[in-house]
């Protein structure tokens, strides 16, 4: 008989679940879902040695196992706090850590501009998402904030440094996933910021990638850049056969009519690109975690590049899944219903389409007021022969 696979048992915001040694508890939260997860910023599970950096996924303690039932003493990072058996933990059902997660979000604003109405991040910001939940009108921040000047770091991404909370994912991307990495992170403290060496541009084949990682507006896609707002745009599931072997092949399109507007990864509920296994009828995503090169992303534009899938599931707490639900019908058109299928626009014609009027007068031809002689008479209507959705003339 085979070994039983042993599990830990830990509670979070009173809900209890088995899950693996090793898992962090965020990533316990997630097999939970809802509003038992913490927010995350730097974190991206797909990314070695990310998280422990914006510290908005903060989680109290309550039982740190069966073993040592004592609370830790501080608020833990859960991207980087592993589970312990019967360990007791407190996300939203704790004050303590939505008074944390305020003062978090208060000081990522620090710096960060508010501008929401021209940011091409707009609709799908993390930060967007946690300044609502958590944020403040105003700011005791009295200095001047710092700026940066826009800099272009490739033929296909704008910096945005001003809006930059350096979670560093940009970087693990560029380390993990490309040839060679040619930006990081440059000075310290409040001067630090993610720039190129000696301006050099970035130009490998899955530097687009740096742009679905980055949770802010601060690295923007130059080819989609003002061209549309995403709630604007519909995404649907596509595929194709990409000839690099590095690439999954499967991509998120973003339509507005048959234009494609942008190509992205496609990505999880949790804001990160999904990952595919290894099966014999799926031959496109090959096993790969979700990444797609530039080719992909900046030059395929057309639908006809593609094979399309169907609507991307959008949650519907999201501004972009407005009137896009899969599966969703619409009600009827009323007016067209009491029309008897005929198009609202014809109620212009008053000539001959109109119920109302006499087919046989002119409206916009006699020289004189119209009277009530012009008009049929209410109650009195016969269908004449051939006549089954338009009313006859009245009775002599």
């Amino acid at each position: 008989m085979a070994d039983e696979i042993k599990t830990f048992k830990v509670t979070i915001d009173n809900i209890t679940i088995d899950v693996a040694p090793g898992t962090t508890i965020l990533n316990a939260a997630r097999q939970i879902g809802g509003d038992v997860t913490p927010p995350a910023m730097c974190y991206y599970s797909k990314l070695e040695g990310s998280g422990g950096k914006c510290r908005t996924c903060l989680v109290e303690v309550a039982a740190g196992s069966i073993a040592d039932p004592r609370p830790m003493p501080k608020l833990m990072a859960s991207c980087r706090t592993t589970v312990m058996d019967g360990m007791v933990v407190k996300n939203i059902t704790s004050e303590k850590v939505i008074d944390a997660r305020n003062g978090v979000v208060e000081f990522l604003l620090i710096n960060h501009p508010l501008d929401c109405p021209i940011c091409d991040q707009a609709g799908e910001c993390h930060l967007q998402d946690l300044g609502y939940d958590h944020g403040k009108a105003g700011t005791r921040y009295e200095f001047k904030r710092r700026t940066f000047e826009k800099e272009d770091i490739g033929p296909y991404i704008q910096l945005h440094m001003t809006r930059c909370i350096l979670c560093y994912r940009c970087t693990y991307v560029a380390d993990q996933i490309t040839d060679k990495r040619v930006h990081g992170i440059l000075d310290r403290g409040d001067h630090a910021e993610i720039s190129t060496y000696i301006s050099k541009a970035i130009d490998n084949d899955f530097s687009g990638n740096m742009i679905d990682v980055c949770p802010v507006g601060a690295l923007t896609d130059k080819t989609f850049r003002f061209k549309n707002r995403v709630w604007f745009t519909k995404p649907v599931d596509a595929h194709r056969a990409c000839e690099n072997p590095k690439c999954c092949g499967k991509a998120t399109l973003w339509l507005r009519g048959d234009e494609v507007f942008r190509v992205t990864a496609r990505k999880d509920e949790w804001g990160e690109v999904q990952s595919y296994d290894a099966r014999p009828d799926d031959p496109v995503g090959r096993g790969k975690t979700g990444w797609i090169c530039n080719t992909c992303r900046f030059d395929k534009k057309k639908t006809s590049d593609w094979t399309i899938e169907g609507l991307t599931a959008i949650s519907r707490h999201s501004v972009i899944g407005a009137n896009k639900y899969a599966g969703l019908e619409m009600p009827n058109d009323t007016i067209k219903k009491v029309l008897n299928g005929r198009d609202p626009k014809l109620l212009m014609n008053i000539h001959n389409v109109s119920g109302v009027n006499n087919p046989n007068i002119h409206l916009s031809e006699i020289d004189r007021p119209s009277h009530k002689e012009d008009f049929a008479k209410s109650g009195e209507f016969v269908k004449g022969e051939g006549e089954s959705t338009q009313w006859g003339l009245p009775k002599e």
